[in-house]
């Protein structure tokens, strides 16, 4: 941990099926919260999945900038999905599915380890999802954190492709209890990392939303990471 970081606190899921009437308190509680949970993420989690010595002499890989297109044709959501219903109850993610993309991955959980920061997913494996474990499972009421590198040192990653996703696209999260969340693009954006909206981003909202999060930008060889985070914003549908 760096000097003088303090530990970023663990988010408490229960409580997570209250009304959406909140309190202005615990309104500010969450955000505080996602705001600290911001740094952390963004310091740690979305370095393409490079180690120090990866001696990469090479251009890395790194997605164009997003283009419109036309909304993937989905399959109807069904009744697993629970259309026009605002959240799911608590139920851990196995799978994620982006037909736009030909993404078909599992999932690891995601956690605070102990030097304060969140811990990416295994860089060797090219095809896996992370989810922040603490917080809102997919489907659940709140803001889900999905993450997946763009790439490795060798080759591209689960989310290369990530930023060809547009408003209207859709995609699924199986889950632990057999049902599918299945979720609708509202944008996608581009962020620099030194002027990342953290509190727009990690809002804890009265509905259930997600985040798809990877790198974008260029590559800095001297820190070995990207300038940019690109972050899809979606809804439970």
């Amino acid at each position: 941990m760096d000097a003088g970081r303090p530990p970023v606190p663990q988010p408490d899921p229960a409580g997570r099926d209250d009304p959406p009437a909140r309190s202005r308190r615990t309104r500010r509680v969450a955000v505080v919260f996602w705001s600290a949970l911001a740094a952390t993420i963004l310091f740690t989690l979305f370095s393409g999945g490079r180690t120090e010595g990866d001696g990469r002499d090479g251009a890395p890989h790194a997605p164009p900038a997003a283009t419109p297109s036309a909304p993937a044709t989905a399959e109807p959501a069904g009744p697993d999905a629970r259309p026009g219903s605002n959240h799911l109850p608590r139920s851990r993610p196995v799978r994620l599915v982006i037909p736009k993309i030909s993404v078909d991955a599992p999932f690891t959980d995601l956690a605070i380890g102990r030097a304060g920061r969140l811990e990416p997913p295994p860089a060797h494996d090219t095809n896996l999802v992370g989810w922040y474990a603490k917080g809102a499972s997919p489907g659940e009421r709140g803001t889900s954190i999905i993450a997946g590198h763009v790439d490795t040192a060798t080759s591209p990653a689960v989310f290369a492709e990530l930023h060809r996703l547009a408003k209207g696209d859709r995609f699924e999260v199986r889950r632990a209890d057999g049902q599918k969340a299945v979720f609708e693009v509202d944008e996608a954006q581009t962020f620099d990392k030194d002027s990342f909206p953290s509190d727009r981003v990690y809002e804890d909202t009265p509905t259930a939303q997600v985040r798809l999060i990877t790198c974008a930008g260029d590559y800095d060889r001297q820190v070995r990471d990207y300038t940019a985070n690109l972050v899809v914003f979606a809804h439970l549908v």
